[in-house]
């Protein structure tokens, strides 16, 4: 099991990923299966996600979706985020993946 501060270490990492996406097209799916694209406009240390301008990719299932135009995600009920590729720094990514593997290792 992960010492709470190896799960804080990975938390900061994806807090910090994402606020290098605010202002980017993103896709969250959500555990209810409830798939929302809209503009990144925060992420929280709960992983907690605000959204603009959304657009639901299902209406027909979810209707009640349509009138909204900005939602905040609680963190738990995320399933998956969808980043778009161009925008994501795969350096840092690997760099800490590396870093994490190593201290890992050592225990």
């Amino acid at each position: 099991m992960r010492a709470p501060e190896d799960r804080t270490r990975s938390f900061d990492l994806l807090r910090h990923v994402f606020k290098t996406l605010t202002d980017q097209r993103v896709t969250v799916e959500l555990k209810n299966d409830l798939s929302i694209t809209g503009t990144l406009k925060s992420v929280d240390q709960f992983l907690n996600i605000r959204l603009d301008n959304i657009k639901v990719l299902d209406e027909a299932r979810h209707p009640h979706m349509m009138a909204v135009k900005n939602c905040f995600i609680r963190g738990s009920v995320v399933r998956y985020v969808q980043l778009p590729a161009e925008h994501v720094d795969t350096q840092l990514l690997e760099d800490a993946t590396r870093r994490e593997a190593a201290t890992t290792g050592k225990r």
